[in-house]
């Protein structure tokens, strides 16, 4: 069977008419769609599905720009005003005009409404894969969800049926209390009912429902459910740690969906989109923006110097630590070492010498169409040594087992050839935060791993207590609203 990332770009053109642009706060359907049109077939819903499927590619950006707000990395770009609303969120500048934070907005919740449109018709057409669809979905609409709670804290919360243009009228924001409740929902729905491989790659699988569990659960500090789901994960799951040997080569296209990862999204190499439609893009932007300007020579392709890591990010591995050298591309080091290498020194904006080696463009991918937009790289969003950590953590600050929270660090340290941490209560507690750090860099864990341990204040900079906890509302969401929601503390509308 197909890999999933070729048939995203199948579906989704056939679902622009379904989901046309428009200027509410969502994409939504026409008040014409209805259940006589569609669903009457496995296929009808399979092509719901992937067209569900199809926004988490939209992720790529909201990804990169988490990284950029944290302590990891500086916005970077060609100038200060390369993407404003970038630059704004580095600085805790951004306010509720911000572009980025309304393509958050607008791009998760049109995923929520894909997800709705098939649990709107649920009932109407039986099959015998429907309670496979149907996991699928519920996997998908609390991934939507958990990304706009993540971001927005309150937020509309509407489950089971498609929101129509005017019904953003009528909506109130939800306490993300009843958010993560359905979350929860979803997720144990998804995990009951789906298998830990599937037949075709890219598709959710227990695995990755678990995963998200465990972190949704992490997320609203309820540490003994978490570190249930997450161990369950870690002994009956078929993943494991990449070998260290080849560790290094984790973020290749060659070693897409391999043993370590968990839940992964899926792109192609397919011009399906342009700078003015990033939510149409089949590839991983994030990749070609990361890379380094001018450049020329072996392994890496040229790119845009955005998301460029700091000294600060560079000086936290500890000596002896591999994952610097394959997490973190050091320029002018490289340049010594590879003669034939050069680039421009004099380009860009906020150049530390440093890249994110993970996501940058590879030698060849320059040659792709739109090159800048067609990445394949997939991304990606919860790896195994993620797993072992976020299980290390639920333990050792539930004050369940310490024994087996340094377990699950160390595991994750001797990969990385360090050595075992034998600490335990809190010093325990701030091994396991540091490991998260080197370990996930680059990934867009950090901001909200500060935020949800109440450190942020203190450590990244710009960064207010009592505001950045959360972004703030889009204010055409709130104009469109009717002006009725109240904005998130510290931000005026």
């Amino acid at each position: 069977m197909k890999n999933l990332k070729l048939t995203y770009i199948l579906v989704s053109i056939a679902f622009l008419a379904m989901f046309s642009c428009s200027d509410s706060f969502i994409d939504v359907a026409s008040q014409d769609e209805n259940s006589e049109d569609f669903f009457n077939t496995e296929e009808d819903y399979q092509k719901a599905l992937i067209a569900a499927y199809d926004y988490l590619q939209a992720t790529a950006q909201q990804f990169q720009v988490a990284e950029i707000a944290s302590d990891n990395t500086l916005a970077g770009g060609e100038s200060a005003t390369d993407t404003p609303g970038i630059q704004e969120i580095d600085d805790m500048i951004h306010t509720s005009t911000n572009a980025q934070l309304r393509n958050i907005w607008t791009w998760m919740y049109t995923g929520v409404n894909r997800t709705n449109y098939i649990m709107e018709f649920k009932d109407k057409t039986d099959f015998p894969n429907k309670t496979s669809v149907i996991a699928q979905t519920r996997f998908l609409r609390a991934f939507y969800y958990f990304e706009l709670v993540k971001w927005f804290g309150d937020v509309p919360l509407v489950v089971d049926k498609r929101i129509l243009y005017g019904d953003q009228f009528g909506l109130e924001r939800t306490p993300k209390a009843q958010i993560y409740a359905q979350i929860e929902d979803d997720l144990k729905f998804a995990i009951d009912n789906l298998p830990y491989t599937q037949s075709q790659t890219g598709r959710i699988t227990k695995g990755a429902a678990q995963a998200l569990l465990g972190k949704a659960y992490l997320y609203q500090d309820k540490f003994s459910e978490s570190a249930t789901v997450l161990e369950d994960l870690i002994a009956k799951g078929p993943y494991d740690l990449m070998p260290t040997a080849i560790a290094p080569l984790m973020w290749e296209n060659e070693y897409e969906n391999n043993i370590e990862s968990v839940f992964e999204v899926q792109y192609s190499d397919v011009d399906g989109g342009s700078y003015d439609c990033f939510q149409c893009l089949e590839g991983n932007y994030a990749v070609g923006f990361n890379g380094v300007r001018g450049y020329v020579g072996p392994v890496f392709d040229f790119g845009y110097s955005f998301n460029v890591p700091t000294q600060n990010m560079v000086d936290a591995f500890e000596p002896g630590d591999i994952r610097l050298g394959y997490s973190i591309l050091d320029i002018k080091q490289w340049v010594i070492d590879n003669p034939t290498a050069s680039y421009d020194e004099t380009a860009g904006y906020e150049q530390t010498g440093y890249f994110n080696r993970k996501y940058i463009a590879r030698l060849g991918d320059a040659n792709r169409p739109d090159a800048a937009l067609t990445n394949p790289n997939n991304f990606r969003v919860i790896r195994f040594a993620d797993v072992l950590l976020m299980a290390a953590e639920a333990l050792n600050r539930g004050g369940i087992s310490d024994t087996r929270a340094q377990n699950y660090l160390n595991r994750v340290r001797n990969r990385a050839t360090l050595s075992n941490v034998a600490a335990t209560g809190s010093n325990l507690t701030n091994a396991i935060y540091k490991e998260r750090r080197v370990e996930l860099v680059g990934e867009g864990h950090r901001f909200f791993d500060l935020v949800r341990t109440g450190r942020a204040a203190g450590t990244i900079p710009g960064f207010q207590a009592g505001k950045h906890e959360l972004f703030p509302i889009p204010i055409q969401e709130i104009e469109l609203s009717g002006g009725t929601w109240a904005q998130n503390p510290g931000y005026e509308n």
